[in-house]
């Protein structure tokens, strides 16, 4: 059809011998290829010619990129080989599938193995990808028509380092062509079409079809990680099809030499895309492997689990003494809630032993270099003491970031935090940071900037003012120096859409919005929610997602709450959305409520100039000085 314009036209011959052109992949290059039209990269299948197969090696590609007017071979070096009388007759004969002879076996088996090999791995991983690349529709929500109708931005793949494809993304951005399905078509095989990214959002790409030009009619959304998505010059190899649209079939006589000028000099995926997806989708966490995570119901301690399942490198743990595997805990596999076995007991921390006396059968401990290291601290000088003043994100009030008083200093440089005014007489719902933790700031770090600092519990004295606050309770201040100074360049802007864990009921990943930016401190907006129950993040925190990721992974994605559920959080929403989070990490404290807080007197206590509120992603200097 269209002037003989299919890549499959050519013989069975020459589509037989397909499966000897897939050549061993290889690394990703740090830019696309461009798409050339020199057999490097091919452009387009031939639509009069087809394919051809190289009469001296078997590789199989598009007939006008061979040298020679014949078109017999696909390089110089092949021509001039196969001038030698004496490989002619058995070099034919494999072809034509007769036996070699023996001279002719000995020059072309390791070729033809390796080939078959690269070919074979090529179908193990397709076959892989497609059974990890299951989609998990969202009845009523599609994350392109949210971005579309309401001119959204998400947040870059880049952002997320440890999300699939996050640290070899690449530049893939608008304008770059791969071959999708052609949906605009009513032939009754699958047939492909060449298309352009018109926006990305995320994993997510609109695409519209090349011959469009400026009508978006037929624009439509797709994940570029998924296993329809490929290079152009992929059907070419792999003898797909290649049909115009019906809408513009009319509009050119020519569609080959269309495709040349449109695509020469354009940019398109790396050819090993698809297999560095499913090489970033691997997850060295396997079920039945035993970790010690925090308790939800006492965060002061940690207890063995079982991993149950992973997805996406999310970990379902169950508690090793859950019998009927229903207390379970979820976190990301680089979450700091999880351990090594062993672990509490080298750095100190509370840890409640198992009923269970032995391991179960098939049950093992994950190798302790799985999980995320901590920076080397020197606690050998001056460090942090117990009773020290700070300033620390609730772990049961994500919202919040409270007056914290260090409670215990423990090996490694982790910390056990309390909070002022709302703990308990046991010091069960103390947790656990690291020195490092991007969760725990110095004195005065809200009032440089602007954040609201929630008082300690029925503290009187407000506003509150941290200089009276240390003289009436006789404390210190924990000294600037020891804290996490570094802020990496995240590409976060306010306004970025992404998915996010509901941390206070960790299993759910839902639609979200970065609301606002603290150096690396980012407010995430539940969408649908009010504000109460947005938290407080780190920008590298694991828990974050381009958008799509649910999609890619196979986990189920929360969509905003709808506008019935909006009008009614005032009542009975908040109540069960509180009730839904005290399942997370045991009694979620009353300190919804937070006091607006007055600047602390500037003659009393002094602040570095110029560094409040600075929302971005470059370092600065937001951090109070100490009073000698």
């Amino acid at each position: 059809m269209f002037d003989g314009y299919d890549s499959c036209s050519e013989d069975t011959s020459s589509s037989s011998s397909s499966d000897e052109s897939e050549e061993e992949v290889a690394p990703l290059p740090s830019s696309l290829p461009i798409i050339k039209n020199n057999g490097q990269v091919y452009t387009y299948p031939d639509g009069k010619s087809g394919m051809a197969t190289c009469e001296m090696c078997g590789m199989v590609g598009v007939r006008d990129a061979f040298y020679s007017k014949t078109k017999r071979f696909c390089s110089v070096s092949c021509s001039r080989s196969y001038s030698s009388n004496s490989k002619k007759a058995s070099i034919l004969a494999r072809l034509q599938g007769k036996p070699p002879t023996k001279k002719a076996k000995v020059l072309q088996k390791q070729p033809l193995v390796a080939k078959l090999a690269a070919y074979a791995q090529y179908q193990a991983t397709l076959q892989n990808q497609a059974k990890t690349k299951a989609a998990v529709p969202v009845e009523g929500f599609s994350w392109g028509n949210y971005i579309n109708s309401n001119s959204f931005t998400a947040a870059p793949v880049t952002c997320f380092k440890h999300a699939p494809m996050g640290t070899c993304w690449g530049d893939i951005a608008e304008g770059v062509r791969v071959e999708v399905p052609n949906t605009d078509c009513s032939l009754p095989t699958k047939v492909f079409w060449i298309a352009g990214i018109v926006k990305l959002a995320g994993y997510n790409a609109l695409l519209r079809f090349e011959g469009f030009e400026n009508d978006s009619s037929l624009d439509f959304w797709c994940n570029v990680c998924g296993s329809d998505i490929h290079p152009v010059g992929w059907c070419a190899t792999s003898g797909k099809p290649l049909v115009p649209p019906r809408t513009i079939q009319h509009k050119y006589t020519n569609w080959k030499a269309f495709l040349v000028k449109r695509l020469t000099g354009a940019k398109t995926l790396p050819p090993d895309f698809s297999q560095k997806v499913s090489e970033s989708m691997q997850y060295p966490f396997k079920t039945s492997m035993r970790v010690e995570v925090v308790d939800k119901t006492h965060l002061c301690r940690t207890r063995v689990a079982v991993v149950e399942s992973v997805i996406g490198g999310r970990l379902r743990l169950v508690y090793e003494e859950s019998e009927d595997k229903t207390d379970d805990f979820w976190c990301h596999m680089y979450s700091p809630l999880i351990h090594h076995i062993g672990w509490s007991r080298s750095i100190g921390h509370r840890f409640k032993r198992s009923d269970i006396t032995k391991k179960q059968d098939g049950h093992f401990d994950a190798p302790p270099h799985l999980f995320m290291k901590v920076k080397e601290v020197d606690a050998a000088g001056e460090w942090f003491k117990e009773g020290m003043k700070l300033e620390a994100i609730d772990p049961l009030n994500l919202s919040a970031i409270c007056v914290a008083t260090i409670r215990k200093v423990l090996a490694d440089g982790y910390l056990m935090i309390g909070i002022d005014g709302s703990e308990a007489a046991d010091g069960s719902d103390w947790f656990c940071y690291h020195a490092t933790s991007p969760s725990i700031f110095p004195v005065g770090f809200c009032e440089i900037n602007m954040i609201e600092l929630t008082p300690p519990r029925g503290y009187a004295k407000l506003p509150f003012k941290w200089f009276d606050y240390l003289r009436e309770t006789d404390s210190i201040a924990a000294p600037v120096k020891l804290f996490n100074k570094e802020v990496p360049n995240h590409g976060f802007h306010v306004g970025m859409k992404l998915e996010a864990v509901d941390l206070m009921e960790p299993r759910l990943v839902c639609v979200a919005t970065v609301t606002r930016i603290i150096h690396r401190l980012l407010r995430i907006h539940f969408d649908g929610w009010e504000d109460e129950y947005d938290q407080w993040v780190d920008c590298e925190s694991p828990d974050l997602y381009p958008v799509g990721w649910c999609q890619l992974t196979g986990y189920q994605l929360q969509p905003p709450a709808p506008q019935s559920s909006r009008d009614s959080q005032s009542s009975s929403s908040k109540q069960k959305k509180k009730a839904k989070s005290q399942q997370y990490k045991g009694h979620k404290k009353m300190t919804s409520l937070q006091l607006k807080e007055e600047l602390l007197d500037g003659e009393e206590y002094s602040f570095l100039q110029g560094a409040s509120d600075q929302e971005s992603n470059g370092s600065a200097s937001y951090y109070i000085k100490q009073e000698p």
